[in-house]
């Protein structure tokens, strides 16, 4: 039996509507209007003589051999971008010796570097994570080649790549009091979610306390997931067992948060152009509420972009 040969376009729009959860939201990932990808999906399961999604006026998900190929179609994009990239681009080879922030996607991160190491088996990388300010004097002491960080008022250097909407979160049953003082997670000082908290609270003339102190992003997630107190993160960080405090009197509105590279114009540069271009191709099919920064070209000058105003406040409360 012959079997229809796939179009490497029609697999691409439907991996795109899987991982964005819509037309509207895969159209900008592909580059098509939307109708044009709900035609190609219509093309594919009409090929496949196969329901891929089931459709409602409210919902969109995958139907039982959807989800069974969804996993072929990844494979099947991975190795034809693999093989047209073998071919128009030279295989990039060498150590890689690359920082990147906790704040940095932290449930996507672990499956992209995977997918990268396959993609590109002879760049080794040599991974260290931690917080954006251990980075960066990793960076200058030489210690590192790329650092993707947050950048913050001390930082005003690097290419963004990344932007996400700061929220107040809390664990799932948090009940605020409205007379009393915010119970804030904070990170040790210097750190920016540290000030964003306390200049916003302060300029809406609210009490808070320090309930918790920790040294790391993931002490403050277990911290806040355990019901100490509420604290400021990227969207991202938000997961099952935790919500978002929306903005009100009680909760003053959030800035934008931006992640940067720096280092991506050194001597490496033939290695970290190749990881920037996936990070950025990967994720922007996928963004869960974050923006990704359109890239610059590769060898343009860099323009510092101050950060989003905060409101500014004389009274602080509780000791730190």
């Amino acid at each position: 039996m012959r079997y229809p040969d796939l179009e490497i376009d029609l697999v691409r729009a439907f991996v795109a509507v899987a991982e964005a959860g819509g037309f509207t939201a895969a159209a900008g990932a592909v580059g098509r209007s939307q109708s044009a990808v709900s035609q190609k999906i219509l093309r594919l399961e009409e090929m496949l003589g196969r329901r891929l999604f089931e459709r409602t006026s409210r919902s969109l998900h995958l139907t039982r051999d959807g989800e069974a190929f969804l996993v072929s179609a990844r494979r099947i994009i991975e190795l034809n971008d693999a093989t047209v990239r073998s071919l128009l681009e030279p295989a990039p080879f060498g150590s890689l010796r690359l920082g990147v922030a906790e704040d940095f996607i932290p449930r996507q991160l672990p499956a992209l570097l995977a997918r990268f190491a396959r993609l590109y088996p002879q760049v080794q990388l040599e991974l260290r994570t931690g917080l954006s300010c251990e980075l960066l004097e990793a960076y200058d002491a030489g210690a590192l080649d790329v650092v993707i960080a947050k950048r913050d008022g001390r930082a005003q250097r690097g290419r963004v790549i990344w932007r996400e909407p700061l929220v107040w979160m809390a664990a799932s049953g948090f009940v605020a009091d409205p007379e009393g003082p915010v119970p804030l997670v904070l990170l040790c000082p210097p750190c920016t979610y540290r000030e964003v908290m306390v200049r916003a609270l302060d300029g809406a003339r609210r009490d808070w306390f320090a309930a918790c102190t920790a040294s790391s992003l993931m002490g403050v997630h277990a911290a806040v997931e355990g019901g100490l107190g509420v604290t400021v993160l990227g969207r991202s960080f938000v997961q099952e067992g935790m919500q978002v405090l929306e903005p009100s009197d009680d909760w003053p509105p959030l800035p934008m948060t931006e992640i940067v590279v720096i280092g991506d114009e050194g001597d490496g540069a033939g290695l970290v152009r190749p990881l920037l271009s996936f990070l950025t191709e990967s994720l922007s099919a996928s963004r869960n509420g974050a923006e990704l920064a359109a890239p610059a070209p590769f060898s343009r000058a860099v323009r510092p972009v101050a950060p989003g105003p905060v409101a500014d406040g004389a009274r602080r409360s509780g000791i730190v």
